[in-house]
């Protein structure tokens, strides 16, 4: 009952910034953590980096310093702020929430990905 649209992906040169983000809709309880993950031709899924509903971030190694998570609550959207890009960064970047119910049924939802490549 919740549907996650992420947008901003596309190509850029190495060093350059991109901005995705991600927008849930549908019938809302409550949002807890939020993030971002990202799989590579050939390449198992990499967690990118979380926010839980206090604004707590955690980040993997490969994108710390370079990359920000961040949510408008407002808008029940997540950001991911993507500075310094690196070649190894290309992949399908997809957006998950951990959601709350009404009736207290905690899931995990997952968008269908947006393409981000990283190339000179």
């Amino acid at each position: 009952q919740v549907q996650l649209v992420e947008s901003g992906g596309g190509l850029v040169q190495p060093g350059g910034s991109l901005r995705l983000s991600c927008a849930a809709s549908g019938s809302i309880f409550r949002l807890r953590t939020m993030g971002w993950y990202r799989q590579a031709p050939g390449i198992q899924r990499e967690l990118v980096a979380t926010i839980n509903s206090g604004g707590a971030t955690n980040y993997a190694d490969s994108v710390k310093g370079r990359f920000t998570i961040s949510r408008d609550n407002a808008k029940n959207t997540v950001y991911l702020q993507m500075n310094s890009l690196k070649p190894e960064d290309t992949a399908v970047y997809s957006c998950y929430v951990d959601h709350l119910s009404r009736i207290g049924v905690r899931r995990d939802y997952w968008g269908q990905g947006t393409q981000v490549t990283v190339s000179s």
